[in-house]
């Protein structure tokens, strides 16, 4: 029998929540390393990176190496409309505030990205495939955003190997990534 989206979500959430936090940690460092040596990653100006929840790959230490090494980053503040407008940080926590949903996100205040400047977007997810294709939380904010980047926007997930499975149900408002990075 095939499971559906949230079936698999909540085994995904809670199989995340039970992992111990030294070795999420220890497995956010190793997919650190491997996105950092992609070549998309290498050559990227502006990269938009999300501020990782306790059980999802640990994004602090990307975002800040990312910004020691020059590059421009930027983070999703979600709207009332169900929407993420990509804002530009300088510094990790000055930049960012806790949200209504228990997240960080750029201040209000923070500027503007347009989504021509994003180079490569790192992207959550509760669950991916085989074949690129991301389930999110729920509520489509990324799958809405992904679908006005423009093409050529790569786009990594970032997952611990225990979030792969064969094959996600997939509609037609759900977007891939172009890779999937785990540990």
């Amino acid at each position: 029998m095939r499971k559906t989206k949230e079936t698999i979500r909540k085994e995904s959430l809670r199989i995340l929540k039970n992992q111990d936090r030294k070795e999420g940690l220890r497995k956010s460092g190793i997919i650190k390393k491997k996105l950092f040596s992609l070549p998309e990653f290498k050559k990227a100006g502006l990269v938009m990176f999300y501020a990782s929840k306790p059980e999802e790959v640990d994004t602090s230490d990307m975002i800040r190496e990312a910004l020691e090494m020059g590059k421009r980053v930027a983070l999703p503040r979600c709207t009332g409309q169900g929407d993420i407008v990509p804002k530009e940080i300088k510094e990790i926590h000055a930049d960012l505030e806790k949200s209504s949903f228990g997240i960080y996100e750029p201040r209000q205040s923070q500027e503007d990205v347009r989504l021509e400047e994003i180079d490569l977007v790192v992207v959550p997810g509760v669950a991916f495939d085989k074949k690129q294709n991301r389930l999110g939380r729920g509520k489509g904010y990324y799958d809405r955003f992904l679908k006005k980047l423009p093409k050529k926007t790569f786009r990594a997930g970032l997952s611990f190997r225990l979030q792969i499975t064969e094959n996600l149900p997939k509609d037609l408002q759900d977007i891939p990534v172009s890779k999937v990075i785990t540990d």
